[in-house]
């Protein structure tokens, strides 16, 4: 086997979601926007996909892919992974995660499994946490802590267990007080049987940290998201041994697992985070769950990604959750999928299942895709 190319499949789709000036994503009119995916070809087939991709990304990584046997996953993704550090501009973490992901399809359809069987299945659905977007000044969206606790009562009426809520964050008022208020609303209307979280705004210092913190574990909040600079281990060594509300991370901190090994060697969370797309892909975000397992911790998975449902299938220790979302109430989430997949996965009873088809498991339309091609 070889492969004999690495592209970026662009398309024309329509979104109805905007990113404020901070990158937050908040509901907003329709427009024309850019699908893409990453193929890998392979000589002979089957060739390997998935959703997202960076043209400038996949320039610099057939270097390093075309010629090479796509089943020499792990060499690839430590080719990759070393040209990040003259090239990480380009060939980011997303980026890397894309290729892998290709990569890991490609296997599972040699092999005629689904990636999580291949990696070791554990199960074949997960309980899946309701994702809200971040606040903002709608009354009827996310606007004030009256307005969250509806929402939240809307999703537990629809199958969710567990929510998590983004709460404001700059240029929308972040103070503790007005944060600490719309987590007391919410947890008044769902009451206790329904897991709740807080991703808060990442840049508090400690004490306003702290006394959310506090809040947060009178109101029983199952964990504590972010609230700080993670550049700063310190700041969160600290915090996790003030505050008995458990505190998860890294999220977006670099470093992959060699980063989250030392936040677990040290103690600055009660609970590891990993993404695939945090830390470049399958690859790397099995090593990080497995690290977290040998120090006894619980690893929560971050993004609705169909690679993360994968790893998380195969998880043996807790992760327990699949962040589903990101959510809002003038937002139809399922309405605005990629109309190039033809079956992204949605919960059903605050359960998802993982695609049991070969690879990944997606479907893709492929007369949409060809007909709205843009490259």
């Amino acid at each position: 086997m070889e492969i004999v190319d690495v592209e970026t499949i662009r398309y024309s789709r329509t979104k109805r979601r905007r990113s404020d000036e901070k990158g937050h994503t908040h509901p907003g009119p329709e427009r024309e926007a850019t699908g893409t995916l990453t193929h890998v070809a392979v000589e002979g087939g089957p060739d390997g996909y998935c959703p997202g991709g960076d043209e400038r990304a996949v320039e610099i990584a057939k270097r390093h892919l075309v010629g090479e046997d796509p089943l020499y996953r792990e060499e690839l993704w430590n080719r990759l992974y070393r040209t990040q550090r003259l090239h990480g501009g380009t060939l980011h973490d997303k980026a890397v995660c894309r290729l892998d992901m290709a990569l890991w399809d490609v296997a599972g359809k040699v092999a005629g499994l689904p990636v999580y069987k291949l990696l070791g299945a554990t199960r074949d659905r997960v309980p899946v946490y309701a994702s809200t977007m971040v606040g903002d000044d709608d009354p009827d969206g996310l606007g004030t802590p009256e307005a969250y606790a509806s929402f939240a009562s809307d999703l537990v009426s629809r199958g969710f267990e567990a929510i998590k809520l983004h709460s404001w964050m700059p240029p929308y008022d972040a103070s503790p007080a007005r944060v600490i208020e719309m987590c007391r609303r919410v947890r008044e209307e769902v009451g206790r049987d329904v897991d709740l979280m807080l991703d808060s705004h990442h840049y508090y210092a400690r004490t306003e940290a702290k006394r959310i913190g506090d809040a947060l574990a009178d109101l029983d909040f199952r964990w504590f998201e972010e609230p700080m600079d993670e550049h700063s281990m310190s700041s969160y060594e600290w915090l996790t041994s003030e505050v008995d509300v458990p505190v998860i991370g890294p999220e977006t901190a670099e470093g992959k697992m060699q980063t989250r090994a030392e936040w677990a060697k040290r103690g600055v969370a009660d609970v590891g985070r990993v993404g695939v797309t945090d830390v470049g892909g399958i690859t790397p975000a099995k090593k990080t769950a497995s690290l977290y397992e040998s120090f006894g911790m619980e690893c929560e998975s971050h993004g609705d990604n169909v690679g993360n449902l994968h790893l998380l299938c195969s998880m043996a220790f807790p992760g327990r959750y699949h962040e589903y979302g990101l959510l809002h109430p003038s937002y139809d989430y399922e309405a605005n999928d990629d109309p190039a997949v033809v079956n992204t996965p949605h919960p059903e009873d605050g359960y998802i299942e993982v695609p049991d088809g070969p690879g990944l498991g997606l479907e893709y339309d492929w007369d949409y895709v060809e007909a709205n091609r843009t490259n």
